[in-house]
C-alpha cells in the first residue's frame, strides 16, 4: 500500500496534479459541496471555516485542478441540522457533488454525514469534534480533525503538567468546574473531561449544561461561584461565551482561570467583544497562527496566502484546520484516480502522511471508522490580545501565565 508520506503532500503542487492546460482542454468541472452555516449564529465559524477550504481549492486549480479537471465548490447553508440534510440532499441529488467538505458544527455535521452516507457520497468533515460523527459504522465520512476526547485528554493534560505549575500548587488541590451547552459539541467535550478528570483523581466539584440558545448564564455562575471554582472548562459558542463572561462581570467574581474548548474562544470577534477580560484566558483548540514554525511548518505561509486572498488577517485557526483536510482530500482523489466512492475510500485510508510536516502540525492516518488518528489539539492562550501557543513545549511560542484578566 503506497502512503503519501512518499511525496511530501503540503510542499507544492506543480507536480502533484495536472498540467493546466490539460485542465483547460478537458472543459469541464469536478464539483464538491461545500456545507457549512454561512448565516445564523453560527455563520462566523461557518465562513472562516469554508475560507481555508477555498484557499486550497484555489491553489489547487492554479496548479492543474484534480484529474485534470477544475474544481469547483456548491456551497450549502447549513443554519440549523433540518437545513443541513435538505441543503445536504441537494448537493449530492440535484447538483450531483463528488463529495461534500464541512461542517465546522457537530450537531449540523451529524446530521447531514448521515444523508450523505446514505446517498453513497464521501463527506470530508474538518471541524465538528464530537466523537459520535465517526462512530456509526459508515464507511464514506472521514474527519481530518482531532475528536471531542482528544480536547478532553488535552484540557485535562495542559491543567496537570502546565497550568497547576504555573500556578505552583498541586493538581489535585484546584477545584474545577465543567460549564457546557447541552448540544452534541457541549455534551461530548464536557463527558470526556469529567472522565479524564475522574481518571486523573482531580476535583470536580461542578458541572453545569445550560441550553444552547440561552440567553443569560447568571446562574450558572453563580453556582460555580458558590462551589469556589478555581478553574472553569467552558464548551459552549460565540454567544455563550460573551454571556458568560457578562455575567461573571455583573456577579463580582472570576475564577483563577478559564479554559475554552475551541469554538468562540479561538476568535478574535470574540476577544474583543468581551474586552480586558479575556486577557489571560486560555483555549484547547486547533493550532492557531502564533505557532512554533517548526512544530506547523507552513502555518505562516498559510496566513500570508489568507491575507491575499482576504485582505485580512485570518480569524480563527478554523481556516487553517480546513485548508489542512481539502488538501489531504483533494489529494486522496487524485491519487484515486477517479470518484468512484470506492476507490476514493481506499485512497483516504491509504494517506500516511508524518506529525510535524504540515501546517497545523498534523499528520494523516485513518482508523477504520474514519477518523484521523494523528490530529492533535494544542493548549493556547489569550496573551496582548492575540492567541499564543502555549503547549505542548515544542508548539510553544510563549509562556503560560497564570492570571485571567488584564
Amino acid at each position: 500500500m503506497t502512503g503519501v508520506r512518499r511525496r511530501p503532500l503540503f510542499a507544492g503542487l506543480a507536480g502533484a496534479a495536472a498540467a493546466p492546460s490539460l485542465a483547460a482542454a478537458q472543459g469541464n468541472e469536478l464539483r464538491f459541496g461545500a456545507l457549512y452555516p454561512f448565516s445564523g449564529s453560527l455563520a462566523l465559524l461557518g465562513d472562516e471555516s469554508f475560507r481555508g477550504l477555498e484557499v486550497a481549492v484555489e491553489e489547487r486549480n492554479a496548479a492543474g485542478g484534480v484529474l485534470g479537471r477544475q474544481v469547483r465548490l456548491a456551497k450549502g447553508d447549513a443554519v440549523d441540522q433540518t437545513q443541513a440534510i435538505a441543503e445536504a440532499r441537494r448537493l449530492i441529488g440535484t447538483d450531483r457533488v463528488t463529495a461534500i467538505f464541512g461542517t465546522y458544527a457537530s450537531p449540523l455535521a451529524f446530521a447531514a454525514t448521515q444523508v450523505a452516507e446514505l446517498q453513497g457520497a464521501p463527506y470530508f468533515e474538518m471541524g465538528a469534534i464530537s466523537d459520535p460523527i465517526t462512530e456509526r459504522g459508515f464507511r464514506y465520512i472521514f474527519r481530518t480533525c482531532p475528536r471531542a476526547s482528544d480536547f478532553g485528554a488535552a484540557t485535562v493534560g495542559g491543567m496537570v503538567d502546565a497550568l497547576a505549575p504555573a500556578l505552583a500548587v498541586e493538581p489535585t488541590s484546584l477545584r474545577i468546574g465543567i460549564l457546557h451547552e447541552d448540544a452534541l459539541y457541549g455534551q461530548t467535550v464536557a463527558a470526556f473531561q469529567e472522565a479524564h478528570l475522574r481518571a486523573r483523581g482531580l476535583n470536580l466539584v461542578e458541572k453545569i449544561a445550560y441550553a444552547a440558545r440561552a440567553v443569560d448564564l447568571s446562574s450558572a455562575v453563580q453556582r460555580l461561584r458558590g462551589a469556589s471554582a478555581d478553574v472553569v472548562l467552558h464548551t459552549g459558542y460565540q454567544n455563550d461565551i460573551v454571556l458568560f463572561f457578562r455575567g461573571m462581570q455583573d456577579a463580582g467574581w472570576k475564577p483563577r482561570i478559564v479554559i475554552g474548548s475551541g469554538a468562540g474562544y479561538s476568535l478574535t470577534d470574540t476577544a474583543h467583544a468581551v474586552g480586558p477580560a479575556f486577557e489571560g484566558v486560555m483555549n484547547v483548540d486547533f493550532t492557531q497562527f502564533a505557532v512554533n514554525e517548526q512544530f506547523a511548518p507552513g502555518a505562516a505561509a498559510f496566513v500570508e496566502a489568507y491575507k491575499r486572498r482576504y485582505g485580512t488577517e485570518p480569524r480563527s485557526g478554523h481556516s487553517l484546520a480546513n485548508y489542512f483536510g481539502a488538501r489531504v482530500c483533494l489529494d486522496a482523489v487524485r491519487r484515486a484516480g477517479g470518484t468512484d466512492k470506492d476507490r476514493i475510500r481506499n485512497a483516504m485510508m491509504a494517506s500516511d502522511v508524518a506529525e510535524g510536516t504540515t501546517p497545523t502540525g498534523w499528520g494523516v492516518r485513518f482508523d477504520e471508522k474514519g477518523q484521523n488518528t494523528r490530529a492533535r489539539p494544542v493548549l493556547l492562550q489569550w496573551q496582548g490580545g492575540r492567541q499564543v501557543t502555549v503547549f505542548p513545549l515544542q508548539a510553544a511560542v510563549a509562556t503560560l501565565r497564570p492570571q485571567l484578566g488584564a
